[in-house]
C-alpha cells in the first residue's frame, strides 16, 4: 500500500478512535479508572443491581507509536442502565473491614480459652458484614476511651464495641440505627453493707474509663453533692476485681455484662429497686435502672455511603430472624 494511503488509514482510524470515546463521554458522563489497589468489593446497596464492566474504543494506531488516549471503561447493567443511573447502588470497600473494639467486654467481645474471638458483637458483624454485605472483616484491640479518636485518625473503618448512642459522641462519629437496648445498673457484693442506692453515698465505686457506666457515676456523685468517690479501671475486669477484693462497694455498668458476672459469682448480685426504665414506661428489668441506652455501630463522618450500607444489613438480620438468633445465644429474650 502507497504510504500517502496508509497515512489516510492510520488518520481514519485515529479519527474512529476519538468519536467513540466522545460518544463514551456523553453517554456514561464519567470515567470508570481502573488502578491498582488492595482487595475491594463492590457492595450492593437495597436494588441489588448486578453489573458488569465493559471497554468501549480498543482500536490501535500504528505499531511504531504509543497511544496517549486513556482507554474508556463503561459500567452497564444486565438491565441495560448506565454507570451514572446505578453508581447510587454500589459501594467499594476495602478489604478486610477492620473495626476497632475493646477487648474484652463481655458478653459483647472476649476471647474463648482457645484464643478465639466470639461474643454477640463479633456475631453481630458476621451477620452484616460476612453473610449480608459479602465482606471479610477483623477486630482490632483498643482502649476504649482512646477508641473515637482512634476511628478518626483512620486506624480502622468503624466501631463495634457496646457503644452507646451520646449526643456528645455524635460530634464527633456518626452512628448506625440503634441495634441494642442497655441499661446501667449497679451490681453489689450479697450480704454486703448496700442494700438501696442511698447506701452508696460516701463509698466507692468502680467503672471503667470513658464508658456510660463512669457517666452514669458522675451523675451520681453530683445527685450526692459529691459525697462519692469513683474508681475507673481500663478493662471493666478491674472493676470487678475492686469490688471483690473489697475495695468498692459497687460497680456500675451496663446491665449484660454485670448481669455475667452475677452468673458466675456467687457473691455477686444486681442492687434492687425501680429506676429510669420504669420511670420512662419500658419494659424494665427487675433490678435498679440509671439509664436507658442503645447501642450504635460508630463511623466517621466522611463515610455515609458505608453507614447506609451497614444499617440495610441491620435491617434485613432483623427481617430474617438473624438477629433474634443470635440474641437468644447470649442474652434471655430480645425485644430490640
Amino acid at each position: 500500500m502507497p504510504r500517502e494511503r496508509w497515512q489516510l488509514v492510520e488518520w481514519l482510524e485515529r479519527l474512529l478512535k476519538y468519536v467513540r470515546i466522545k460518544k463514551s463521554k456523553a453517554a456514561y458522563g464519567k470515567r470508570a479508572l481502573i488502578t491498582p489497589m488492595k482487595r475491594r468489593t463492590f457492595v450492593k446497596g437495597s436494588a441489588g443491581i448486578t453489573t458488569g464492566l465493559t471497554l468501549a474504543g480498543c482500536m490501535g494506531g500504528s505499531g511504531d507509536e504509543q497511544d496517549d488516549e486513556t482507554t474508556e471503561a463503561s459500567e452497564t447493567t444486565s438491565s441495560g442502565t448506565t454507570a451514572s443511573e446505578t453508581s447510587s447502588e454500589e459501594l467499594s470497600v476495602e478489604e478486610p473491614v477492620v473495626i476497632g473494639s475493646d477487648i474484652p467486654y463481655p458478653p459483647f467481645e472476649y476471647r474463648k480459652e482457645n484464643g478465639d474471638l466470639t461474643g454477640f458483637d463479633v456475631d453481630i458483624a458476621e451477620a452484616v458484614f460476612k453473610e449480608e454485605m459479602g465482606l471479610d472483616y477483623e477486630f482490632k484491640k483498643t482502649g476504649f476511651d482512646t477508641i473515637i479518636p482512634s476511628l478518626n485518625n483512620g486506624n480502622f473503618r468503624t466501631i463495634m464495641s457496646a457503644m452507646t448512642i451520646k449526643p456528645e459522641r455524635a460530634e464527633k462519629v456518626d452512628f448506625s440505627d440503634p441495634y441494642f437496648t442497655a441499661y446501667q445498673t449497679v451490681a453489689i457484693l450479697d450480704n454486703g453493707e448496700i442494700s438501696k442506692l442511698e447506701d452508696i453515698k460516701g463509698k466507692t465505686v468502680a467503672v471503667q474509663k470513658g464508658t456510660t457506666g463512669e457517666g452514669a457515676a458522675e451523675q451520681l456523685k453530683e445527685q450526692f453533692d459529691g459525697n462519692l468517690t469513683i474508681d475507673s479501671y481500663d478493662q471493666i475486669t478491674g472493676a470487678f476485681n475492686a469490688l471483690l477484693n473489697n475495695q468498692a462497694v459497687a460497680v456500675i455498668n451496663d446491665n449484660t455484662v454485670n448481669a455475667k458476672y452475677v452468673k458466675e459469682q456467687d457473691s455477686v448480685v444486681f442492687l434492687e429497686g425501680d429506676g429510669e426504665a420504669a420511670d420512662q414506661g419500658k419494659n424494665a428489668p427487675p433490678y435498679l435502672t440509671l439509664t436507658v441506652e442503645e447501642y450504635g455501630i460508630a463511623f466517621r463522618k466522611d463515610d455515609d455511603e458505608f453507614r447506609k450500607r451497614v444499617n440495610e444489613a441491620l435491617a434485613a438480620i432483623k427481617d430474617s430472624g438473624r438477629y433474634d438468633e443470635i440474641y437468644g445465644k447470649y442474652f434471655e429474650s430480645s425485644s430490640n
